[in-house]
């Protein structure tokens, strides 16, 4: 039985959990935080939600299988420590464009690192996790 107190929270708590792991993902280049720990972040958001309304609930908000983030989350990381190489600097080397954007301020390749690590971290948690439920779901049965 679902607990409608979950239920309800998870209205609330699944927007300010996503929001907040994209503050981690921005701020990570600067302090810490980052890819990794914005990934756990909204890992546990839609864990979260899965817990009160079930997996299959979660996986219609998703859109489409966690497994499927994974590939664009390594392809985005290396795009973003090859391109140094297009401009002859060593892989890796942080490029930043010119002008800060307001409230995101300075952007450069570490940011959209960060990115595909956030993709590859969610990616990686929510298959493993919604494999081990949907597993037990139909042993169950």
């Amino acid at each position: 039985m679902r607990s409608p107190i979950l239920q309800s929270a998870t209205k609330y708590l699944l927007p300010i959990l996503l929001l907040f792991s994209f503050f981690l993902l921005l701020r990570g280049h600067y302090y810490p935080g980052g890819g990794f720990v914005g990934g756990l972040v909204a890992s546990i958001a839609f864990v979260l939600h899965s817990f009160a309304n079930g997996t299959e609930a979660t996986m219609k908000i998703l859109r489409r299988k966690p497994l499927s983030l994974i590939p664009i989350g390594l392809g985005v990381s290396t795009v973003s420590m090859t391109a140094p190489m297009l401009f002859g600097l060593p892989p890796m080397t942080g490029l930043w464009f010119e002008e800060p954007i307001p409230v995101i301020g300075m952007i450069g390749s570490s940011l959209f690192f960060d990115l595909g690590v956030y993709l590859v971290v969610i990616g990686v948690i929510l298959t493993i996790l919604f494999t081990i439920s949907l597993n037990n779901l139909t042993e169950k049965d």
